[in-house]
């Protein structure tokens, strides 16, 4: 069976891949960074998405061997000026592991810094930079890298428990409910993370 790593610890994003990925070719094993504790701690020095996406790639690639897919996503705040963009993950300065906290914190900062800002203003977009890198037997790699878009807006208070990260406040253009309000399979047809990924998958199934 083919394998494949993804370049992650989210049990979120884990599933959210498994499940996309499941659509298109269900002979694919998906590792994740879990199933290497060895790995070190790939620090996001990029200044885009691309970049920390191509970054951790490589890293982990070079390191397990094997070929990895890993993504880089950010939320876009128009009255923010784009904030937190690359810097979404950590937007709250929240260091521990527990990703519910994390999440929790980051949210409460998005909507205290857009608390006076009224609702036809507060247009968003999610972006995705899904990267992928394959060590080759002739000291070249294989390397490619595709970008997902999702327009929307931030409502004024958490609504869903569904998803991770951003999604409880994150409403889709075109829709009543937020990310995390919506069915899984309705979520991965509109995700700017479902955008990139699809975009990818036929390059990924011819060079695994």
């Amino acid at each position: 069976m083919r394998q494949l790593v993804l370049a992650t610890k989210n049990k979120g994003k884990i599933v959210e891949f498994e499940r996309l990925l499941n659509q298109h070719a269900q002979s694919i094993k998906v590792l994740g960074l879990i199933d290497f504790p060895d790995m070190p701690e790939v620090q996001e020095s990029g200044k885009t998405l691309s970049e920390n996406a191509k970054l951790k790639a490589k890293s982990i690639s070079i390191f397990t061997k094997l070929p990895c897919l890993a993504d880089d996503s950010g939320l876009f705040i128009d009255a923010l000026e784009g904030d937190p963009g690359i810097y979404s993950a950590r937007w709250a300065g929240y260091e521990g592991e527990d990703s519910r906290e994390r999440d929790r914190r980051n949210i409460e900062k998005v909507l205290a810094q857009l608390k006076d800002v009224p609702a036809q203003k507060r247009g968003a977009q999610f972006k995705a930079v899904v990267a992928f890198y394959k060590p080759n037997t002739d000291a070249l790699a294989i390397e490619k890298e595709e970008l997902g878009v999702m327009a929307g807006e931030i409502v004024l208070a958490p609504l869903g428990d569904g998803g991770f990260g951003y999604d409880p406040i994150f409403k889709p253009t075109g829709f009543d409910q937020t990310l995390a309000q919506l069915a899984p399979g309705v979520k991965d047809e509109v995700s700017h993370r479902g955008i990139a990924f699809r975009a990818m998958t036929p390059f990924l199934l011819s060079n695994l």
